[in-house]
């Protein structure tokens, strides 16, 4: 099964748009993204319906950030999403009426329920500027490197 890396691609498209100035177009996204134009439109609509985003159509239109990166969560980000799946693992149901086949079904839906509830958890709490700050910090000590003198 393929990963589903839209919650990754979006937090990274979105701590883009906060640190320029003007609103991104889909092409441009999309040529980020190496996707197409359309897949990002579809794919933004949902954070434009919850509010972290806005477009506007036409020439010098795109799309833009609305909402500050500490007001966002990861987990706002994936509701916007659709929810899609947290993992890829899940039960069989080749031989429902299998004894042994419902006691794995349900253990593994135990511990499945368990830990999507920990990651939703922890995704609500870090804000896309805890990231950012992150990137940032990041990104100084690469500079500070590349300009130090050695003795």
């Amino acid at each position: 099964m393929r990963n589903d890396s839209r919650l990754s691609r979006m937090l990274h498209v979105l701590i883009h748009m906060d640190r320029h100035e003007h609103s991104a177009t889909s092409d441009m996204i999309a040529k980020m993204l190496n996707t197409n134009p359309v897949v990002v439109r579809r794919t933004m609509a949902g954070l434009r319906e919850r509010g972290y985003v806005s477009s506007e159509k036409g020439h010098g239109g795109g799309w833009t950030l609305v909402r500050p990166l500490s007001e966002i969560t990861l987990l706002d980000v994936y509701n916007a999403l659709g929810e899609p799946h947290l993992f890829a693992i899940g039960p069989a149901d080749d031989q429902p009426q299998c004894l042994v086949e419902r006691a794995v079904n349900s253990a593994l839906a135990d511990a499945m329920q368990e830990a999507e509830a920990l990651l939703l958890r922890r995704l609500g709490s870090v804000t896309l500027k805890q990231i950012a700050d992150e990137f940032e910090a990041k990104l100084e000590a690469r500079s500070a490197a590349a300009y130090s003198c050695a003795s």
